[in-house]
């Protein structure tokens, strides 16, 4: 019965994806880089209340001074699922990113354990590791039984099932790394310019991660069942510390995106003249290595990219996605990275494709040394 509900969820899921990608790219400021701030919680819904401290007051104070950093930067638009204390269930927060095409959507939120657990972590849509991870989801995916007709919204998803969380986990992969990217300088952030903890970039089914079409993220900023960093993050100190350590991680993420191609000219392309994986038939397994991401279409010519030839690209929802050069030899693919670092590309990495469509590193690999 678990599983026809998981596949209804899912059937759900893709339909209202398809209907969002129809629209996506009617967004308005399609010329800004567009943030969606989303505060946990909020109303009837006030989060955990560990030592006394409401999470959903926390994480709109933390967003709010996060939003007020972010909108000082020209040419970045802060968005908020809410800017007040009022219930949005997951669908809504979703829904808002998605319809004004937003580039990143970052939800904002305070952990709690029934130990001395402490410290930060930043979750991205994906396959729970351990129990943990799962407890963490559940309890976050728990806030749609707050919302009028849940059954009917989420397609018969029950938070308190493992499988059914998995299940969301199906029909929507393409930005993960993109999103860990952001989940690991918001970390980097926390753990050395604010001497937090660092309790890593994990994966976890969260619906509302699931329900944006961009890269998102889940930020736990810290214990409030952990009496020392509740009190912290219920300071103005504590709050003003941790929203700057995330605007800031959002602009490097920004300045990531657009120095990765350069000092060079966008050169706006038709859709309909999309070059390199777009119009190959590949078979079997192809390692490429990405080098850059970004919101312009850039001709793939080796001046565009300090002179690395063989650069393809592809158009994956807002973004578009460059790869140097493809090999079914995995070995091969090591010199190709290096070469890509070695031109300037430090943060390029190995993709692969089956068919033509990508696949896990690993599992390719170990497909291609059978």
């Amino acid at each position: 019965m678990k599983t026809h509900k998981a596949l209804r969820f899912v059937s759900l899921i893709s339909l209202l994806t398809f209907l969002i990608f129809i629209n996506v790219g009617y967004g308005q400021d399609s010329d800004k880089f567009i943030v969606v701030l989303d505060a946990g919680h909020g109303g009837d819904d006030p989060g955990n209340l560990g030592n006394g401290f409401k999470e959903k007051d926390i994480a709109l104070k933390i967003v709010l001074e996060v939003g007020k950093q972010l909108e000082q930067t020209p040419g970045v638009k802060v968005i908020y699922t809410r800017k007040s204390d009022v219930f949005i269930g997951l669908k809504d927060r979703g829904k808002i990113a998605n319809k004004a095409n937003a580039d990143l959507f970052v939800s904002v939120h305070c952990n709690a354990h029934g130990s001395q657990a402490h410290g930060t972590e930043t979750f991205v849509l994906g396959t729970h590791r351990n129990q943990t991870n799962f407890e963490v989801a559940k309890r976050e995916n728990s806030v749609i039984f707050l919302e009028d007709n849940y059954e009917e919204n989420y397609g018969g998803f029950d938070p308190n099932s493992p499988e059914s969380v998995m299940s969301i986990l199906l029909s929507q992969e393409e930005f993960l790394d993109q999103s860990i990217m952001l989940a690991s300088l918001i970390q980097k952030k926390f753990t050395e310019k604010l001497k937090r903890k660092n309790r890593g970039v994990k994966q976890a089914g969260f619906v509302v991660l699931h329900q944006t079409v961009m890269p998102s993220v889940l930020v736990e900023t810290g214990f409030l069942t952990y009496k020392n960093e509740g009190s912290y993050l219920n300071s103005k100190k504590g709050q003003s510390e941790i929203s700057a350590a995330i605007s800031k991680a959002v602009l490097e993420y920004k300045k990531s995106l657009d120095n990765n191609v350069g000092d060079v000219t966008f050169v706006e392309t038709p859709e309909t003249e999309e070059t390199g994986l777009q119009s190959e038939i590949l078979s079997d397994i192809i390692f490429k290595v990405q080098i850059a991401t970004g919101s312009k279409a850039l001709e793939p010519k080796a001046y565009n990219f300090k002179g690395l030839q063989d650069v393809s690209r592809v158009k994956e929802g807002t973004l578009y996605k460059y790869y140097y050069g493809e090999t079914s030899d995995y070995n091969k693919t090591k010199t190709l990275l290096e070469v890509a670092k070695k031109k300037g590309y430090a943060s390029s990495f190995v993709v692969a494709f089956k068919n033509g469509k990508k696949v896990a590193l690993t599992e390719a690999i170990k497909t291609a040394t059978n």
